[in-house]
């Protein structure tokens, strides 16, 4: 009698998206150095992604890999990926140098990573059943870095007075410090979260309508988040 592979039966249809989720981080790192707008937006997607499984697994029940593979699908999407894309944005803004700009287009991003795993290791091992976790989630920055991008940073940048990859270097350093800080975030309401999502969707298929309304309105809506959610935001379930 021929064996099945070791995953059939094992695996739901949450998994497999959680699994579609990693391999759309590392279509977005791949892809990094040659559109970062495309990086930005197949992030996004992950992002929906990394929703979507969480809604299935409550929808047909979970397994017990599916938090595990959860968290390792994070750390390619917004880790790794995320990292991978400013880098790219700052490499290609300033090229290779050992220099002040140069060491910090590498720092930060691998700063990032290590933050970003660090966190998902705390949140897998002490928040994954809270309505509540600490420090800011590695989906959140991964959607504000590449809803940033595609939202256009240039007018920011230019009243800055510094370029693109300043202000999205900037913000990997500060998240950075968020993902690990001792704050409180709230986990969305569904209907935010499927709110959030819409968003996301029309920020990777429709990035350039009217302006950019949907990226600049994604941005927007987790930056209130961000800001707002630990004082504001309050749930008890």
């Amino acid at each position: 009698m021929r064996a099945q592979p070791r995953f059939v039966g094992r695996i739901g249809v949450a998994d497999a998206v959680t699994v579609a989720n990693a391999a759309l981080g590392f279509a977005a790192a791949a892809v990094a150095a040659v559109d970062p707008a495309l990086a930005a937006r197949l992030l996004l997607l992950a992002a929906i992604a990394d929703g979507l499984d969480g809604v299935l697994a409550r929808r047909y029940g979970g397994t017990e890999v599916g938090q595990v593979l959860d968290s390792l699908a994070d750390v390619a999407s917004f880790a790794v990926a995320p990292a991978v894309f400013v880098f790219a944005v700052a490499r290609a803004e300033w090229g290779v140098a050992a220099d002040g700009a140069g060491v910090a287009a590498l720092l930060l991003p691998g700063l990032f990573v290590a933050a970003a795993v660090l966190r998902l290791g705390l949140y897998t091992a002490e928040d994954l059943n809270g309505a509540t976790t600490e420090g800011v989630q590695t989906t959140l920055a991964g959607t504000l870095l590449a809803a940033g991008y595609l939202a256009g940073l240039s007018p920011l940048a230019t009243a800055l007075g510094t370029s693109v990859a300043t202000v999205l270097l900037c913000a990997t350093g500060l998240f950075v410090y968020l993902m690990l800080a001792p704050v409180t975030y709230p986990e969305l309401f569904a209907r935010d979260a499927l709110v959030l999502g819409g968003l996301q969707a029309l920020a990777v298929f429709a990035p350039d309508v009217l302006s950019g309304v949907f990226p600049r309105s994604l941005l927007l809506a987790a930056l209130a988040y961000l800001v707002l959610a630990p004082r504001f935001y309050w749930r008890d379930d």
